[in-house]
C-alpha cells in the first residue's frame, strides 16, 4: 500500500501549525521552568536552610518529608492540567489544522 506524500514545509509554514508549534512550546516551557525550580528547592533547600526542613508537621514528619511527596502532587497536577490544555487548545488547533489541509 503506497503512503501518502505530505508536503513538510508548507505544513509548518501554516500560520495554524504556527500558532499551535508557538503556544505548545509557550505552554511546555513555562511548566519546565517551574517543574525545575520546584525539585530543585528541595535539595537547596535542605542544603542552605535545615532548619525549616526539620521543623515537625505531623508527629515525626517534618517538613522536609511533606515537601518531597509534594513533588508527586505537583506532578501529577502539572500533568492533569496538560491534559485539559492539551484537550481544549492543541487538539482543537490540530483539528482545525487537518481539516483545513485536507489530510
Amino acid at each position: 500500500m503506497a503512503e501518502r506524500q505530505y508536503d513538510w514545509k508548507a505544513i509548518a509554514k501554516n500560520p495554524k501549525f504556527v500558532e499551535l508549534h508557538h503556544k505548545k512550546t509557550a505552554f511546555l516551557f513555562g511548566w519546565w521552568i517551574f517543574s525545575c525550580v520546584y525539585y530543585f528547592l528541595l535539595p537547596i533547600g535542605a542544603a542552605y536552610t535545615p532548619g525549616i526542613f526539620k521543623v515537625k508537621m505531623l508527629g515525626v514528619i517534618n517538613f522536609g518529608y511533606i515537601f518531597a511527596l509534594s513533588q508527586f502532587f505537583v506532578s501529577w497536577g502539572i500533568a492533569l492540567y496538560y491534559s485539559h490544555v492539551a484537550n481544549k487548545d492543541f487538539d482543537r488547533l490540530t483539528r482545525e489544522l487537518i481539516d483545513e489541509l485536507h489530510l
